[in-house]
């Protein structure tokens, strides 16, 4: 049991910790428009980790040469969501305040969740990463209660480090304060949004 919690935290903190789109997007939600909605977001990247950690275990290293024959039309519809989002981002950042001193569109905690589970579900690196991980191991998971324990494991170091990025964002928000300052860091997130749907279409 103990082997199985280390796997999962080990796999969770693997898939979560390098930066990409998610990254880049939950920081910007913390600075734009604070904690209670970039956590969201970020509990939402969380929870298709925690289900793919238990597609991977079901279906173990058989899932990955699945995936990796629809590879390139994942990779493109990750790319078309992440320039959708960012696209949305840079929309937002220019729309002037209203009179609370947000953006009128400014996404509320449950859309923060939908956006961010979206972009983290259409990324086929998470889905391979994990059955792989989960095939190659020498840790047995035929036990339903050492799967249950890696599951639950590798979604809660995700959501762990997904809460460290939305508190970052948050802290960035005490000294980026005003709209010009709200305005910048919208696009700035939504160029490193692009920057990223860019390098999933060359790795296609």
């Amino acid at each position: 049991m103990i082997t199985a919690v280390l796997a999962g935290l080990v796999a969770g903190y693997g898939i979560a910790i390098p930066v990409g789109a998610v990254a880049a997007y939950l920081i910007t939600l913390g600075a734009a428009h604070g904690f209670p909605t970039a956590a969201a977001g970020g509990l939402g990247a969380a929870t298709v980790d925690a289900l793919y950690a238990l597609v991977a275990v079901v279906l173990g290293a058989a899932l990955a040469p699945l995936i990796m024959t629809v590879a390139t039309p994942l990779r493109w519809l990750s790319a078309l969501v992440l320039v959708g989002v960012a696209v949305w981002m840079i929309m937002a950042g220019l729309r002037p305040d209203v009179d609370g001193g947000q953006p009128p569109d400014a996404p509320s905690p449950r859309r923060a969740f939908t956006t961010v589970f979206l972009i983290t579900l259409v990324n086929p690196a998470t889905v391979v990463y994990f059955a792989a991980l989960v095939g190659g191991s020498t840790v047995g998971f035929d036990r339903v209660p050492e799967a249950t324990a890696f599951v639950v494991a590798a979604g809660a170091a995700s959501a762990s480090w997904q809460l460290v990025l939305a508190g970052a964002g948050a802290g960035l928000s005490r000294v980026l304060t005003g709209q010009v300052a709200r305005r910048w860091t919208g696009v700035v997130g939504a160029l490193a949004v692009l920057t990223l749907a860019g390098w999933t279409l060359l790795a296609a």
